[in-house]
């Protein structure tokens, strides 16, 4: 696996790559896990070559948000990223990606951007939109791979794409689990042996949810309002749980199919989210 810290270094391999090899990028913020592992598996099937990233985007965190203190394991990182037969990897520094103030950005429509976590994390997905614009110019990817974890950020992105004429072909990849649910990720570190006995309610609770939904029920407003007590109950603070279509995200009327049901909740200090698509 070749390592790049610099723009010119990664272009440069890039170029070595040659026209007729396809390139598959997956941009990560490192500490990785399974679910990150299963994506540079995926990016093999749809590309010669597989590049993935570890920039911990500042441009993404809030005021007060754990920025400064997110798990940072670059040479654990690097082993699994090598046993995955990755064949590229670009980890620059913060001053390489942002060597200015970056003032151009990515302004995603507030209908898409401003809902759900971007209603609690207001200027994240313009701060994700940015860095992956950038490492999409720097890298130049056929195709790109995203977790469904992250379901929003995964629309957005999908969006992005398409509005620009990007020509890349975005991919999402399945949600890896924990044996006991817990959708994994670079956060549950965070949770403390109680808390990670708890986390895997959070999942529970979507599939009562879709469960619901396919029995017939069309009170979406009733059955997210029951899931967030169920959550209450058990301790956690929710920001919330919400049935929205598949395709953009927004309300479904009753007679609409394709839902996906989405949740957001503190336990403890660790704010996790997870998602079922019904």
């Amino acid at each position: 696996m070749q390592i790049h810290d610099t723009i010119a270094g990664l272009r440069a391999a890039r170029g070595k790559a040659g026209p007729d090899k396809r390139m598959a990028l997956v941009p990560t913020m490192g500490n990785l896990h399974d679910g990150h592992i299963a994506l540079m598996t995926q990016a093999r099937a749809h590309a010669d070559q597989v590049m993935a990233t570890i920039f911990v985007n500042r441009l993404q965190f809030r005021p007060g948000e754990d920025f400064e203190t997110y798990p940072r394991t670059f040479a654990a990182d690097c082993q699994r990223l090598e046993a995955a037969g990755v064949d590229h990897l670009f980890a620059p520094l913060e001053a390489e990606m942002y060597p200015q103030p970056q003032t151009y950005q990515i302004e995603p429509p507030p209908g898409q951007a401003g809902i759900l976590d971007g209603e609690f994390r207001p200027g994240h997905f313009r701060g994700v939109a940015t860095v992956v614009m950038k490492l999409f110019q720097i890298a130049q990817p056929d195709a790109a791979l995203f977790g469904k974890k992250d379901y929003q950020q995964l629309m957005v992105i999908r969006n992005m794409a398409q509005e620009f004429n990007l020509p890349i072909e975005i991919i999402g990849g399945e949600t890896v689990r924990a044996a006991d649910g817990l959708a994994l990720s670079s956060r549950n570190g965070y949770l403390s042996a109680a808390e990670r006995a708890q986390a895997p309610n959070l999942y529970r609770i979507l599939i009562k949810v879709a469960e619901s939904v396919r029995a017939g029920f069309r009170d979406w407003a009733g059955l997210e309002h029951s899931a967030v007590l169920e959550l209450q109950a058990s301790g956690w603070i929710p920001d919330y749980v919400a049935l929205r279509k598949k395709v953009d995200l927004q309300l479904p009327s009753a007679h609409d199919s394709g839902l996906v049901v989405l949740a957001a909740a503190r336990l403890g200090s660790t704010r996790l989210i997870d998602n079922l698509e019904v």
